[in-house]
């Protein structure tokens, strides 16, 4: 007998869950609809509900049908058994000021975090001592502060003892292959001295700095698809990760990720599947053959392509307030203490190329040069549109952006409201206002 009520569960970044009551012909958009209510946002922008299927994240199309999703189990299971769906970043962004909502950057930090503590870029661990610090810096604050603070709790222990205790645990910011290979002692001893670099930055700057620096992360913002070389090959060895600037593709060599191709969005000329074949047609000028990739069923190729169209579009959209954000910060210095700990863990090489481009007599001459270029790329972009090709059973072309839509953000510090598809016309409209209003405060727009 099918039951008119179906019990969903949604899983949030942060550990926590919802649990909800939907109708048997409930879309995801109702779903997406009471999670709003929960968190009290009016917009989730950088997230999405999520469903795993054949061991991978999809991200539901709101307008389909639960049941979709979920097949035949969706009409035979009683209204007691749980259905499963996750809150998760469907897009990454260069700036968490991008995030107008202080809930919804809360997530996406959750999120960061924990793929921080699951990355296997071991190539980068200067890095993981960066996000480290900055994470305390974000949870803790100063450590001089807490110092002080636990000085007055316990009179009888000496200030020089009480700092040397531990106040944190390596495995909350640390990867496993690290903590391995340096030891938790070394943590321990070394993550105080670039956390007290960070003295004097807010809490929520700190938060600022560690979305910007996870960008750098090689398996860091990037949404993982596995396929396959060949239909009737027995393992998906191939990994299509979806990126902010566009698309990596790599080969899992027993279980080492090595980087095969590396294309920005502009670098593709068109995306193509027909059932679970997947293509990937580069640009002319790359000399590249055309890519061709298995998916698990065309149900998965088609929300593959839809992702992929999604943070194309979003790229395009958003790129010219991440380039107004960084006039912003370039204006306010960052602060000398992000010197000061780059000093500590960099050579002095690139020190001192970054001291002498934030030197008085030449920062202004670089930004001009630096306004200029971006400027250009941007007009050569304009006219650049990327094609996607979606093909099912009959190959049906479809573009991800229409040119007449496309209003560039190159003059989002004039008066002029810009149209954006999305919620992505509240961060063009409101970006002086808001970027400027919490660039020292913290502020947010719930």
């Amino acid at each position: 007998m099918r039951t008119t009520q179906k019990r969903v569960c949604i899983f949030f970044p942060n550990e926590q869950n919802l649990d909800c009551t939907v109708t048997a012909t409930a879309r995801g958009g109702e779903v997406l609809n009471l999670v709003l209510r929960q968190l009290a946002v009016s917009d989730l922008q950088v997230l999405g509900l999520a469903v795993l299927r054949d061991n991978e994240y999809l991200f539901l199309d709101l307008e389909r049908k639960l049941s979709r999703y979920f097949g035949n189990l969706w009409n035979r299971a009683s209204a007691m058994v749980p259905f499963i769906l996750f809150l998760r970043v469907q897009h990454y962004v260069e700036s968490g000021r991008l995030i107008l909502s202080s809930k919804v950057q809360q997530l996406y930090l959750a999120e960061l975090r924990r793929k921080v503590l699951h990355s296997e870029s071991r190539h980068q661990e200067v890095l993981f001592f960066q996000l480290a610090a900055s994470a305390l810096q974000a949870e803790v604050g100063d450590l001089e502060r807490r110092a002080e603070e636990e000085e007055e709790d316990d009179d009888e222990v000496q200030g020089k003892e009480k700092r040397l205790r531990p106040y944190f645990l390596p495995e909350d910011y640390f990867p496993t292959w690290l903590i391995k290979r340096r030891g938790r002692d070394f943590l321990l001893q070394h993550g105080p001295a670039l956390h007290g670099e960070l003295s004097g930055v807010t809490r929520s700057q700190a938060v600022l700095q560690f979305i910007k620096e996870v960008s750098n992360l090689q398996d860091g913002p990037v949404t993982f698809y596995r396929m396959k070389r060949e239909k009737k090959e027995p393992r998906r060895s191939i990994l299509l990760g979806v990126t902010l600037k566009g698309v990596h593709i790599y080969q899992d060599l027993e279980g080492k990720l090595c980087l095969l191709y590396d294309f920005s969005w502009t670098d593709i000329d068109r995306l193509t599947f027909q059932g679970s074949r997947f293509e990937i047609a580069a640009v002319g000028s790359l000399c590249l053959p055309k890519l061709v990739y298995y998916t698990p069923s065309a149900f998965h190729s088609e929300h593959v392509m839809r992702h992929l169209s999604d943070s194309h579009r979003l790229h395009i959209n958003t790129r010219g307030a991440v380039s107004y954000i960084q006039q912003l910060d370039d204006m306010q210095g960052q602060t000398a203490s992000r010197s000061y700990k780059e000093a500590y863990i960099c050579d002095t090489a690139r020190l001192a190329h970054r001291l002498r481009s934030n030197s008085p007599t030449s920062s202004m001459s670089e930004r001009s040069e630096a306004a200029e270029t971006a400027t250009a790329r941007s007009k050569q972009e304009e006219h650049e549109v990327t094609e996607f090709e979606l093909c099912v059973d009959e190959p049906v072309e479809s573009f991800v952006d229409n040119p007449a839509e496309l209003a560039w953000l190159a003059e989002l510090s004039g008066d002029a409201r810009v149209g954006l598809p999305f919620c992505w016309e509240a961060v063009a409209a409101e970006m002086k206002r808001v970027v400027r209003g919490r660039a020292d405060k913290g502020g947010f727009v719930d």
